[in-house]
């Protein structure tokens, strides 16, 4: 559910065999196995957060015209692990990039953290522009996710069997420490 609205298994299972369909398929895992259903849970979250992008999207009236391109925000794989895959997946909308300048257009950076990564990474940039620019996307997308998680926190209710595939309680998580 979001916000009260219902994602019904037909769209996952549409999303899945949309992937399924892809150059992908060979790299998926198989139905019906534990790494499969982990598949459809993350099919699920990214199917939910795409509508709580879209939803609040909407609702600040946001329009596409002059939203960034995805490799302005995410330039490289880094920048998209960093991010996490469903945020990462949904930037490539550019409704979603359009919500991202919306939601971090406040975010920035101060001359004493460029100092201080000057310092800490004196060969790493040529000018102190490019540093400023460097530690301001990470701002940004760390600000996005941490909006993102929240936003969907309050708005989205996961059915038992679509939990989120690194919840610990569900019983195909896989990730131990």
């Amino acid at each position: 559910m979001v916000a009260g609205v219902p994602v019904r298994v037909d769209e996952v299972d549409a999303r899945e065999d949309q992937l399924r369909g892809s150059r992908l398929a060979s790299s998926l895992p198989r139905r019906d196995t534990s790494e499969g259903r982990q598949l459809r849970r993350w099919l699920t979250q990214l199917l939910v957060t795409e509508r709580v992008v879209a939803a609040e999207a909407a609702t600040r009236g946001l329009k596409v015209d002059g939203a960034p391109g995805e490799d302005e925000l995410l330039p490289d794989t880094t920048t998209r692990l960093e991010i996490g895959s469903i945020a990462a997946s949904v930037l490539a909308d550019p409704m979603a990039r359009a919500l991202f300048v919306s939601v971090t257009a406040a975010v920035d950076i101060t001359d004493a953290e460029v100092r201080d990564y000057r310092e800490r990474n004196p060969r790493r940039f040529a000018d102190t522009a490019q540093i400023a620019d460097h530690l301001r996307g990470a701002a940004r997308r760390r600000a996005f996710r941490l909006w993102l998680d929240a936003r969907c926190a309050q708005l989205v209710e996961l059915a038992p069997g679509y939990e989120h595939p690194g919840d610990p309680r569900q019983p195909d998580n896989t990730h131990r420490h």
